[in-house]
């Protein structure tokens, strides 16, 4: 059974992969490029990548500080990765496609609510996991 902790580990080393993997992207499209430099998007997928991973190492110290039940832990890591993983997987298609500099301007009402949906995760996910760090150290 997969517990909070072994899940940001995974996820981790999953996200830590992926930006080697779309550092090479972005080099690839760096040389391919008359300015230098590769679209913003796989920028952003490859920084998001490397940035989420070690992220994940912090959740995984609070997993372990944490006094909550494991099921509460779970379900907030899991909020937090999913979201994590659709945003970098967001940004790789926008890379991929090449067709916008901005996913959030004129985005429609569906956009709008992921969004506000993605807020609502992390910083909710997030935020469960803090209250368990500061329930066992206070």
């Amino acid at each position: 059974m997969m517990n909070a902790h072994n899940l940001v580990i995974i996820a981790s080393g999953v996200f830590f992969l992926n930006a080697l993997l779309t550092g090479v992207w972005k080099y690839l499209q760096m040389v391919d490029s008359e300015s230098g430099h590769a679209h913003i998007y796989v920028d952003t997928a490859h920084r998001a990548s490397l940035m989420y991973a070690f992220a994940c190492i912090l959740l995984a110290v609070f997993v372990n500080i944490s006094q909550l039940g494991a099921t509460l832990e779970l379900i907030a890591s899991l909020m937090l990765v999913t979201y994590f993983a659709i945003a970098i997987l967001t940004y790789m298609l926008a890379g991929l496609k090449q067709n916008t500099d901005n996913q959030v301007h004129n985005a429609s009402a569906a956009v709008r609510v992921f969004m506000w949906s993605l807020i609502t995760a992390e910083i909710g996910g997030f935020l469960i996991l803090f209250y368990g760090v500061l329930i066992a150290l206070l």
